[in-house]
């Protein structure tokens, strides 16, 4: 029997599972691409711009987007992989946005703790 695996795991795991599906579109495509676990221990595929430059693309489950910035035209569904994996690799050819890469992420502790202010 298997060991139970926590609810972290499994939405690590399916995000792993979007991204190498979407790693697989855009490499057909030309673009550049690894998959790697960043810091916070979030799968991601670095995705590489037409001037080389290095994006991450993350997957927001709760959304079931996937995202390389905080800006209404940096997300696209995940849940059609060809459209999306379209619109990613329109982004390369244009080039990522200037500056700092945004995050969609969300701290909870940081809206626990506004509440009890």
């Amino acid at each position: 029997m298997e060991p139970m695996r926590t609810i972290r795991e499994k939405q690590q795991e399916y995000q792993q599972k979007l991204l190498t599906e979407l790693r697989d579109e855009l490499e057909e495509r030309g673009l550049t691409t690894v998959l790697i676990v960043d810091q916070k221990g979030r799968p991601a595929l670095e995705v590489l711009d037409r001037c080389l430059r290095s994006r991450r693309v993350y997957v927001h489950l709760a959304f079931l987007w996937f995202y390389w910035g905080q800006e209404q035209d940096e997300r696209v569904s995940c849940m059609q992989l060809l459209p999306a994996a379209a619109r990613i690799e329109e982004a390369t050819r244009e080039g990522w946005r200037e500056g700092e890469q945004g995050d969609l992420g969300i701290n909870l502790n940081k809206i626990l703790d506004a509440g009890r202010s």
